[in-house]
């Protein structure tokens, strides 16, 4: 399940125009650890341009978001339990991390919020 939501992620994102111009001014490249599964995600200029499956040896991020996969799962429910509605929320409660340089995404939060959370609207 997780692997299809996530290989799913760039159509989502790059099929809403709205929030490809919310992100218009972020180009990275981070990264969405599922339990022992590592994603990249390619952002230029508010487009996911690249989804790469790892495992990776020295791949360049700014910032990642580590959590189980039933975190992940119960994250993209259709309406979350408490504790898993949010990022923050996640992370508060002990089932995220979020590491790395968090400049780019706390000065993009709502864009980066709302592409972790795409998902959650098509399920």
């Amino acid at each position: 399940m997780i692997r299809a939501v996530l290989e799913r992620l760039a159509d989502l994102v790059n099929a809403d125009a709205s929030l490809v111009r919310r992100g218009r001014y972020l180009s990275t490249r981070f990264l969405v650890e599922t339990g022992a599964v590592a994603w990249l995600v390619t952002v230029h200029e508010g487009r996911v341009t690249a989804l790469e499956r790892g495992p990776f040896l020295l791949r360049e991020w700014t910032f990642a978001v580590r959590a189980s996969e039933d975190a992940w799962r119960r994250f993209w429910e259709p309406v979350p339990a408490a504790g898993y509605h949010d990022l923050f929320a996640l992370t508060k409660g002990g089932h995220a991390r979020v590491e790395g340089d968090l400049r780019p995404l706390m000065a993009n939060l709502r864009y980066v919020k709302d592409v972790l959370t795409k998902p959650r609207r098509s399920a």
